[in-house]
């Protein structure tokens, strides 16, 4: 088609009134979802007094916007179905006037080409045509295709702030029926606030996301606050139901260039985009994104195609064996189990992917959000066998591999403070952790925020480290048993064969006024390894910490005790202590250049076969 025949579109232009004469009652008629929702057909719709609009079905994946209310589903004129229970559609389909399908989203195309979903009109909002007669479908792809296959009367509302995408999203005006000129403003989406909670959940999410991964984002304030925390990130890429706000600036940022994935690489995938008014006018002709149906981008096969893709989903509650319970009602994005399972299924099908649950500590209510049982809340994801990681405010808790036990502790150990006690007692009395369990009540607000960091060894080897946990017992245990005799002598000064729950307890649950302990781990954040431990012991009597270090084999002689040395002197500084003392073997060759290399002044006075060191920090 050329300049003069595009031209022609202009005449399949109509009112909104003479578009709905064409509607017979009983029809099925679908609306495109969220910000693509065609505001002014939809308003005139149910606005109309036309005695032909009668026993109507409206068909909308997702129900966003603010025209189709309760209220007016109540006139029995219409009625709603619909795939998805968040948002305004929750109270409604409480109150019996909305349907819910039940289905995963990747199913849905499928259903509508078997007929199985039946629609006879098709509402669809979209661009104006180009000089070949396209139309884009904006910021919405989802199942457009497959309803304007099946639909007898497709109507097209043409908005000219619509944004021009690529992908699979262009439809020539010879597949409508009607075009109708819009009268109003996409559905836009203000920016979400982000409170001093989120912004902490957030932070601790970016720590156990990799350079190089792929993720999905949603709309809240979960994803506000990630985008600005993943900034410093290197080689993402996207592959999400919706592109935001968020997401924009954080491609914006160069920390995304999608040069990772197992498809559509160089591009951000999307089948939704959901914002401001100035995402609208950034993904207008803009080449970096690519939308496609949700036949492909909620498809876990294809998810999986990507290496290292993260989801990650917020939670409304979650009990210490790692159940969920997903939240409900009006701001809710990802709801229910089905409404997720696609995102969930892609990521244990990506190599080194992750499912990642987040929520703060406590509710608005100041209620807790980590209980021990959450039975009795709707909309239960029972599939804990697929929950890697939930992560509060207070910090991270891995879950893959671990058993309920160790699930428990590690649970317990991001809880808010003033809950970990109740927790561990209820524990106790369902079974779940050993009846002789240790819980430092006075501890629970001490665990100390300093001690992070990351760096890279000879060989290339990366090495985190952070404060010890109660939940670190376990890993801390197989350390133990990786040593060999030599250097559990050196460590102990004892041959110590065996180190039970009850010693190893006593080890990881420590008195955070007197002793500062430092882990070192490593491998994926999903199933990361502890190889090393190195602590301090504050001394009754005097300013001075009594120091020991605890290295794997496999990795001593690459730096890692004397960069935990240093940490270590950095904070027994901040906490006011004036200089270290150890106890060394005299065969400890390596400890001693340890401690030599600091550069501090060392004095070393050799008793019985071992030095006493003492190392002041000044003068």
């Amino acid at each position: 088609m050329g300049v003069n025949e595009a031209m022609g579109w202009k005449d399949k232009i109509t009112s909104p009134e003479e578009a709905l004469e064409n509607i017979e009652p009983g029809m099925k008629i679908f609306l495109g979802t969220g910000a693509a929702e065609p505001r002014t057909l939809v308003r005139h719709l149910l606005s109309s007094d036309r005695q032909n609009l009668q026993d109507l079905e409206l068909i909308q994946l997702v129900s966003l916007g603010d025209l189709i209310t309760e209220k007016n589903l109540q006139s029995h004129k219409f009625r709603l179905k619909t795939f998805f229970s968040g948002w305004v559609a929750s109270d409604a389909i409480t109150g019996g006037f909305v349907d819910l399908i039940p289905s995963r989203f990747t199913r849905i195309p499928g259903l509508i080409d078997a007929g199985l979903l039946p629609i006879d009109a098709a509402f669809i909002q979209v661009t104006p045509p180009n000089e070949a007669g396209f139309m884009s479908l904006g910021v919405s792809v989802d199942v457009a295709r497959q309803v304007i296959d099946r639909a007898r009367l497709v109507v097209g509302e043409v908005n000219e702030k619509v944004p021009y995408t690529y992908g699979d999203t262009f439809i020539h005006v010879d597949e409508f029926n009607l075009l109708v000129l819009s009268q109003d403003d996409p559905l836009y989406l203000g920016r979400w606030p982000v409170d001093d909670v989120f912004d902490q959940i957030a932070s601790n999410i970016a720590s156990v996301i990799e350079d190089g991964s792929c993720i999905s984002f949603s709309i809240g304030p979960i994803y506000e606050a990630l985008g600005r925390h993943l900034a410093a990130k290197r080689n993402l890429g996207v592959h999400s139901p919706f592109f935001t706000d968020a997401l924009m600036d954080l491609v914006k940022s160069g920390a995304v260039n999608n040069r990772n994935k197992g498809i559509y690489r160089g591009k951000s995938l999307a089948s939704y985009a959901f914002g401001t008014r100035e995402l609208f006018a950034w993904i207008d002709k803009n080449p970096l994104l690519e939308f496609q149906g949700i036949d492909l981008v909620f498809n876990p096969v294809q998810i999986g195609h990507n290496p290292k893709f993260i989801a990650t989903i917020p939670a409304r509650k979650v009990d210490i064996s790692g159940r969920i319970a997903m939240h409900t009602g009006k701001g809710a994005i990802a709801t229910t189990p089905g409404e997720v399972m696609d995102f969930i299924n892609g990521a244990e099908l990506s190599r080194g992917g992750c499912t990642i649950f987040a929520l703060p500590s406590r509710n608005l209510r100041g209620e807790p959000n980590i209980l021990v049982s959450v039975e009795e809340f709707p909309n239960l994801l029972g599939f804990r066998e697929s929950v890697d990681m939930v992560v509060t405010e207070y910090g991270v808790a891995n879950l893959k591999g671990r058993t309920v036990r160790e699930r428990a502790q590690a649970l317990i150990d991001i809880a808010h403070p003033e809950d970990r006690e109740r927790l561990v007692e209820d524990a106790k009395k369902n079974n779940i952790l050993y009846q002789d369990q240790i819980f430092l009540p006075q501890c629970a607000f001490l665990f100390p925020s300093d001690i992070t960091a990351r760096h890279v060894f000879k060989g290339g080897v990366e090495v985190r480290f952070r404060h010890i946990k109660p939940s670190d017992e376990e890993e801390m245990r197989r350390l133990f048993y990786r040593f060999s005799d030599q250097a559990v002598y050196y460590r102990y000064f004892s041959p110590i064969k065996t180190m039970p729950h009850a010693k190893m307890q006593q080890y990881v649950n420590i008195d955070c006024n007197r002793i500062c302990s430092i882990v070192a781990i490593i491998g994926p954040p999903e199933s990361e390894h502890l190889i090393a431990e190195a602590r301090f012991v504050k001394d009754r009597t005097r300013p001075y910490g009594d120091v020991a270090f605890v290295v794997d084999e496999e990795y001593q002689g690459a730096g890692i005790a004397s960069y935990m040395l240093e940490m270590l002197i950095r904070l027994a500084k901040e906490r006011g202590l004036q200089g270290f003392v150890a106890d060394v073997l005299a065969s400890n060759k390596s400890m001693l250049k340890v401690f030599e290399k600091t550069g501090l002044p060392v004095q070393a006075n050799l008793s019985s076969g071992a030095y006493e060191i003492t190392m002041p920090f000044f003068g």
